[in-house]
């Protein structure tokens, strides 16, 4: 199709969407458009992967479930996005300004910015997509006819151990189904995930026995969907029970299941599956400290965990649960046998390992992201809890 005005297309269907939209010309952006104010672009740590989708019309999404959609017609290309199913948390954002390299000061405006991105349902960005393609390439294309792209979240596991586990649990599933089925094995995995033990939970798949799930559905990627529907609720509960927040919980549930109904194969569902699964049971192992934690553990543990880009004072803990500071200090120490100072350093350790080994950010944005007052002091901080500075640490990876 000819003589189509880009920039006026664009700009309509940012109106209409809210949702950010830029105009590529030989991979060059030459527009840009949206009715939210961002210090900086949060395609930026995607950017890469999104225009190397080839395909006229394509979908990509995150590891953190936002999810941009491109369309491309010869040398031009659109992209549109972020939106998501589900609002993210602080914690989410921050991170995202992070790898987005945004200064610490105009933080607080892109968390405003993303928040104010309103939810849409994911079919409503599709037919958009749709829309477009047929505007620039005349196709008729339908949401069956979109191709799915997305950054697997096995790059942020330890792929040899991981992919061993994996591998097993394909192999046991793979004409037999979904994990869930049978009361004995469904309880058995929902314990795992309440206790957050993942290590018992790798070991269980490598002598798994066969599970055929009850008939849920006619077709095989509906039966396979409904299960994982199952599935998520499930694990979720577990989660909440093992002491995982229960906004977290049920978000993270949200945003599971809609990335499930975006996928069409077998494999794929059943990978996903593996997935969550495994994420929860993770996010439960780190926030119990003892086979039994208490209430007020499992506070604190939250806490710190949804506020490790801040520098967190044990003032501002005590206050939001409603403790003294000396109270809280002498409890903690009381049930977990560390100081809470301790706690807290060491979870900061561990987010600075995974960033150090997953993205190519300094040590000194990593420092400041985490709250630590200057490099030198994350450097002590980080030498002490991790056993070796983190320049050395991020050697181990061949990371630069």
């Amino acid at each position: 199709m000819q003589n189509i005005d880009y920039e006026y297309l664009y700009t309509v269907i940012g109106n209409l969407a809210a949702v950010p939209i830029r105009l590529f010309r030989g991979g060059e952006q030459v527009f840009y458009h949206a009715v939210v104010s961002l210090p900086e672009d949060p395609i930026k740590p995607y950017k890469k992967d999104i225009l190397a989708i080839g395909s006229h019309i394509g979908y990509y999404v995150t590891p953190d479930f936002f999810y941009y959609g491109i369309v491309r017609s010869g040398e031009v290309t659109i992209a549109i996005g972020p939106s998501m199913q589900v609002k993210s948390d602080d914690q989410t954002l921050k991170e995202l300004a992070f790898r987005c390299d945004v200064a610490q000061e105009d933080i607080p405006d892109f968390l405003a910015g993303m928040k104010s991105i309103l939810p849409l349902p994911l079919d409503s960005i599709l037919q958009i997509l749709c829309a477009m393609n047929y505007v620039m390439n005349g196709e008729k294309l339908g949401l069956k006819d979109l191709r799915i792209y997305e950054t697997e979240q096995e790059e942020l596991k330890d792929e040899s151990e991981e992919l061993r586990a994996e591998q097993q649990f394909e192999e046991e599933f793979e004409d037999e189904g979904q994990l869930h089925n049978t009361l004995a094995s469904e309880q058995t995995i929902m314990n795992f995930v309440r206790k957050g033990d993942t290590a018992a939970l790798k070991e269980w798949l490598k002598s798994v026995p066969a599970i055929r799930p009850g008939t849920l559905a006619r077709d095989a990627i509906r039966q396979l969907k409904n299960t994982f529907i199952v599935t998520a609720t499930l694990v979720s509960r577990s989660a909440i029970r093992g002491g995982m927040d229960v906004n977290d919980a049920l978000t993270l549930s949200d945003a599971y299941i809609q990335k499930c109904e975006l996928l069409s194969s077998i494999e794929r569902i059943t990978n996903l599956q593996y997935r969550m699964i495994f994420d929860y049971t993770e996010r439960v192992e780190k926030l119990r400290m003892g086979k039994a934690p208490s209430k007020f553990v499992l506070d604190v543990t939250n806490y710190v965990r949804r506020h490790l880009s801040e520098n967190m004072s044990t003032e501002e803990i005590a206050k939001a649960l409603f403790l003294s500071r000396s109270r809280l200090s002498v409890k903690f120490r009381e049930e977990t046998g560390e100081t809470l100072t301790d706690f807290i350093l060491r979870e900061k350790t561990e987010e600075a390992k995974r960033l150090l080994r997953y993205t190519d950010k300094p040590a000194a944005a990593i420092a400041s992201f985490l709250g630590f007052s200057s490099q030198s002091h994350f450097s002590r901080v980080f030498k002490k809890y991790a056993g070796c500075l983190p320049h050395d640490y991020r050697k181990r990876y061949d990371r630069p």
